[in-house]
């Protein structure tokens, strides 16, 4: 099998650092403990039973005839749609594989589902044919909140137009042994009942089952994807000497960046490969996020000219062989040139990702390591889940959400800030607060849009408007993110990282809301709680944040937002 390749371009002093983290490394056998478990090379803590993913690909081969029986096993039941409910880790590697892959002929087309967004619920519902769908439900713990309801919501669905009798027959479940999903599927009897591994967390879990049951689903050769990552994993194992072994390279070279500042992971993907920075920004900024420190993933920035860059970025060019893109090439080459560190990674073909999930799982086990941090955990995370739940709970004995007073308040738009905030008095309108709050941004920071809204084109095309604004003015990294969905991934490095995060968070009426069924409220009030929680958390932590609420016409307030935002800029 041929691997996938990698080179660096870095400055010298970041070069001769990791030249010399490497070597102590391999002074002190790092490459063997890792691989033997020793928690001592992290903090001491429970690292070491976080780490099934190391030998779970050839787990995965040794059984992997079972793959190609559940493939013929759901085309034969004439499926033609898949629909995948969870969060986090659990979910994304599924989403990439359907984007690179695409819809394979005769089987299942795979779509997946991630939010409680009622509009996002609906547009889910409305693109399947609910008679001919199978349904896989993830979690590891099988008590994911988000996870639990919209399985709720379909079973119900279900129910209704197959009967109760066969609506088990259209699910699968994956989740870890004795959880409470697993007693559910059974009572429901569901068609099948995968076994997650309790070794290994969310965000690792993409060669487990959790990945390749629905690659299996929608017709994958998952056999053929696992073999060619068997090859990083052999060419990464523990007699491979730190110097040699890439993806240890890879993660001391990103540990080494961030102690230097260059703590802005900037990927730049070839198309086809887009996708797969989506999960890798969950993986990197769930895992280094915390304490204070770590790696903040920048994922869909425009790639721009060498002087729109400051010293805070280190990237790297995921460059599909098979379908390179010229216009990249040049932009990467330009910043090799003008000085900034550069990993380049050659992707063979497709089915060469696997390597790639394989690679950045290790490595960022490395970066954590040489960071002196548990990559394992995400204590941040929780305690969002924790205030989420609480407020969800409230709302669902009193009808509503907690009401707030706004700074500023239109007939479609509401602004919030957290009690930090000076505003100077004697304006009142939105482009004040949003100046204001855009001038709270220094050098080295980086802009987080987090929006609780159907992630659709439309709003993603007027976010990114908004993001290359901010980014082009303030020449800093930036980002967006759809909640809930980044609360299990770059919430924890906004929450637990650098405070070096500005935040706009938006939220909106629902213009048509879906009740949750055996809650006693609707999926609309849930998003409010979610992004309550988030925004609560976040002030806690001292982080700069201003939300913005907009009316039941989404697309009009992100207009008046986005316009209002360049104005701001603009003075």
């Amino acid at each position: 099998m041929i691997l996938n390749s990698q080179s660096f371009s870095l400055p010298f002093q970041i070069s001769r650092r990791v030249e010399t983290a490497l070597q102590e490394w391999q002074v002190k056998d790092g490459v063997a403990r890792l691989w033997a478990g020793d928690a001592s090379l992290w903090t001491g803590g429970d690292e070491g039973q976080w780490l099934g993913w190391l030998t779970i690909v050839d787990e995965q081969l040794r059984a992997v005839d079972r793959f190609a029986g559940l493939s013929r096993d759901v085309r034969t039941a004439g499926f033609t749609h898949a629909l995948m409910i969870g969060m986090g880790g659990s979910i994304l590697c599924p989403e990439v594989l359907k984007s690179i892959f695409g819809p394979v002929a005769g089987w299942p087309d795979l779509s997946v589902l991630d939010s409680t967004d009622p509009a996002q619920v609906r547009t889910a519902l409305d693109g399947i044919d609910i008679e001919r769908t199978i349904f896989i439900v993830a979690s590891k713990s099988g008590t994911t909140l988000e996870s639990r309801l919209l399985m709720d919501f379909f079973f119900e669905k279900s129910t209704a137009h197959v009967g109760m009798a066969a609506a088990g027959r259209h699910w699968i479940a994956i989740t870890d042994p004795g959880s409470e999903l697993e007693a559910t599927a059974i009572d429901r009897d569901f068609r099948a009942v995968f076994a997650g591994r309790p070794s290994i967390g969310g965000r690792f879990s993409a060669l487990s089952d959790f990945g390749m049951i629905p690659a299996a689903c929608m017709g994958m050769d998952t056999a053929e994807l696992l073999r060619r990552t068997a090859a990083m994993v052999r060419a990464s194992g523990p007699e491979t000497a730190a110097p040699r072994n890439r993806a240890i390279v890879l993660g001391i070279a990103l540990g080494v960046a961030a102690e230097a500042g260059r703590d802005k992971l900037t990927l730049v993907t070839s198309p086809l490969l887009q996708s797969f920075g989506a999960w890798l920004e969950q993986l990197i900024a769930e895992s280094t996020g915390k304490t204070g420190q770590g790696v903040i993933p920048v994922h869909g920035e425009e790639l721009g000219a060498p002087d729109w860059y400051g010293d805070d970025r280190f990237f790297v060019y995921f460059r599909l062989s098979s379908a390179p893109d010229s216009d990249q090439d040049d932009r990467v080459a330009a910043l090799e040139e003008a000085g900034y560190p550069v990993v380049r990674i050659e992707v063979g073909d497709v089915y060469d990702i696997g390597q790639e999930f394989f690679r950045w799982e290790l490595a960022t086990a490395a970066a954590g390591s040489f960071l002196g941090l548990n990559p394992f955990d995400q204590p941040d995370v929780e305690a969002s889940k924790i205030a989420a739940r609480t407020l969800t709970e409230r709302c669902r004995v009193d009808g509503s959400p907690p009401q707030e007073s706004p700074l500023y308040e239109t007939a479609n738009i509401k602004v919030f800030a957290e009690p930090r905030a000076v505003f100077q008095s004697g304006e009142d309108d939105l482009v004040h607060y949003l100046r204001t709050h855009l001038n709270r941004i220094e050098a080295r920071d980086y802009f987080a849009l987090q929006a609780y809204l159907e992630m659709n084109s439309a709003c993603r095309n007027r976010l990114e408007e908004i993001r290359r604004s901010v980014g082009a003015c303030k020449r800093v990294a930036t980002s967006v993110g759809f909640g809930p969905r980044f609360l299990h991934s770059t919430g924890q490095a906004h929450k637990g990282g650098p405070n070096t995060g500005v935040f706009l968070q938006i939220t909106g009426d629902d213009a048509q809301d879906l009740e949750v069924p055996g809650l006693g409220c609707t999926f609309g009030v849930v998003k409010a709680a979610q992004a309550a929680g988030d925004y609560s958390v976040l002030v806690e932590r001292g982080r700069r944040i201003l939300r913005v609420h907009l009316g039941p016409d989404i697309d009009q307030g992100l207009d008046m937002l986005r316009d209002a935002v360049r104005e701001a800029l603009a003075d």
